[in-house]
């Protein structure tokens, strides 16, 4: 329910972000986020929880990566890979730090009391940083990477246009379908990764629940550093070489994984896929933002993310369900596997389309 209401959900946010722009979008997002962990915290039933699951993941999209991702591509362009690595990096590690405080307050104070502390804290930490959040840099006489819009005479020039597809734009063209075939080939590994790995590390390959655990941890740590890496290196080599050879690291990790019956096998399948899922994440968003412009960021976005959630969900019911038909993960690893490293032919056919003429100036459409 919560990767399908992301991908649904995208157009919409991403046309609302460059309509009211992010401080209002991501303070709805937070309200709705810590009011559907109170909300939790009250259920009785299925369907009161069902109800405040969707307003905890609505708010946690639209509070969450998509507004961020646009904010940033529209600060910074010299560097944008390393900006999106360091946004990202820091999502990572604010998970790492809130886990222990969370199994704490579980075994301490149960669930109920937990969920409503969390939307509590949200609520309070959460609303007053969303009123820093700046929608472009040229309303504050600024230009992206703080450059300073020109003076002549004591007066400031006119901003220069923004260059950029818009949605429509972007649809018909052969880069927008490769990029999304792509990014949705990567999403069918990690969704099937991230609900499968510990029953196919204990029921198939033999290890016992710590290491599948500590493997899981291993992987999680992996992933926040490839971020960092893939900023850096991101503003320095070609990203669609980039991302084609993390699409390669990604099918040769999760194939070791399907056939491996080693503790081994399972490492090298962390730090393969874990390299390739963090350093992938911020080149595959800052090439959206050098292939389309920042004119309709946001919602070229949405609309890749609604496509691109078909990976996230049918991965790991494709993989439930030919395990439950052959009686392990095997072969259904070794398929996604290979749909994996077909998303590397995509990111390697998605050529850069020729920009379109500016579609307005800047200060029109901040």
């Amino acid at each position: 329910m919560a990767r399908a209401e992301s991908g649904i959900l995208g157009p919409i946010q991403g046309w609302a972000i460059e309509k009211f722009g992010p401080r209002v979008i991501m303070t709805v997002g937070i309200i709705m986020f810590g009011s559907g962990f109170i909300a939790l915290s009250y259920v009785e039933n299925l369907f009161q929880y069902y109800a405040a699951f969707a307003v905890l993941a609505v708010g946690s999209s639209l509070g969450g990566f998509m507004t961020l991702a646009t904010t940033t591509t529209n600060w910074f362009a010299r560097r944008r890979a390393t900006a999106m690595g360091l946004m990202m990096t820091g999502m990572g590690l604010g998970g790492f730090a809130l886990v222990p405080l969370v199994i704490w307050s579980l075994d301490a104070h149960g669930w109920r009391a937990t969920a409503f502390a969390s939307g509590v804290a949200i609520l309070i930490v959460g609303i007053p940083v969303a009123q820093l959040m700046r929608h472009s840099p040229e309303r504050y006489g600024l230009l992206p990477d703080g450059v300073k819009v020109q003076r002549t005479g004591g007066k400031a020039q006119p901003a220069p246009a923004i260059t950029g597809f818009t949605a429509k734009q972007a649809l018909r063209t052969r880069a927008f379908w490769m990029l999304s075939l792509s990014h949705g080939a990567a999403l069918l590994v990690v969704g099937a990764a991230l609900l499968h790995q510990i029953p196919h590390m204990v029921e198939d390959m033999g290890l016992s629940d710590g290491e599948a655990a500590a493997i899981v941890s291993g992987l999680s740590i992996i992933v926040v550093a490839g971020q960092l890496m893939g900023g850096f290196i991101g503003d320095r080599i070609n990203k669609q070489i980039g991302i084609a050879g993390c699409m390669l690291a990604h099918a040769a990790g999760f194939a070791i994984f399907a056939i491996s019956t080693s503790l081994l096998g399972a490492i090298v399948f962390a730090v393969l896929h874990g390299t390739a899922w963090g350093v992938r994440a911020p080149l595959i968003n800052a090439i959206r933002a050098d292939y389309f412009g920042r004119a309709s960021y946001a919602t070229i976005m949405g609309f890749m993310s609604l496509f691109v959630m078909i990976g996230m969900t049918t991965g790991p019911l494709f993989a439930a369900w030919l395990a439950d038909m052959t009686g392990s993960y095997h072969t259904p690893f070794l398929i996604l596997a290979a749909a994996a490293g077909l998303g590397s032919i995509s990111a390697l056919a998605a050529k850069k389309p020729k920009m379109p003429e500016p579609v307005a100036s800047a200060e029109a459409t901040s």
